[in-house]
């Protein structure tokens, strides 16, 4: 009969040692522990589930860069279309004398300028002339206007108007005709025979 107790005993206590570590498996939750039972059997059984939980456990790509505006290389594009800014900006003038390089400065002086009148309204940040002097006032701008010097203290501060700046009003650019590269700035041109 005492081995009887013993096999018993022995069984209870692998019962409760069983239930112990099932506890600890499962932090005490058995009815949580029961439903991701029942899910590892469907995700075993089931195929649509398995590519539910596939591509919910799968992060999707991050999206692509936002493309930068065309704006501003539209504005470069008429500059180079009408006064070759471009051209002139990348080459190499260091052979050309002063009077050669001033005939062709004005040139691309007068084109550009006609080409941002025509598509851009601007107006000076402070109104001045050079070297007069202005106050600025507390919660400028610093986007707007920049402090050199011995800038110290707070503001208002009074200082000599060293350039006025330049503030667009208004953009009169018209956006390329859809399927064209607004990023070229001039196309490459070939001749042919």
């Amino acid at each position: 009969m005492e081995i009887y107790y013993a096999i018993g005993g022995t069984a209870l206590g692998m019962a409760i040692l069983y239930f112990i570590v099932r506890y600890a498996q499962v932090g005490g939750d058995f009815a949580g522990a029961r439903k991701a039972a029942e899910i590892a059997q469907r995700y075993r059984t089931d195929t649509k589930f398995q590519d539910a939980v596939t591509t919910a456990l799968t992060p999707p790509p991050p999206p692509p860069p936002p493309k930068p505006s065309p704006e501003p290389i539209l504005l470069l594009t008429l500059m180079q279309r009408e006064g070759r800014l471009i051209d002139f900006l990348l080459e190499d003038v260091d052979g050309a004398d002063n009077e050669t390089l001033g005939a062709g400065v004005r040139s691309i002086h007068q084109a550009c300028q006609k080409v941002l009148k025509e598509h851009l309204d601007l107006e000076p940040v402070l109104r001045g002339e050079e070297k007069s002097q202005v106050e600025v006032p507390v919660g400028f701008d610093p986007s707007a206007i920049r402090l050199t010097g011995n800038v110290t203290g707070s503001p208002p501060f009074k200082g000599s108007l060293e350039h006025h700046g330049w503030r667009v009003t208004k953009i009169k650019l018209q956006k390329p005709p859809e399927g064209q590269d607004a990023f070229v700035l001039q196309p490459a041109e070939v001749e042919l025979a």
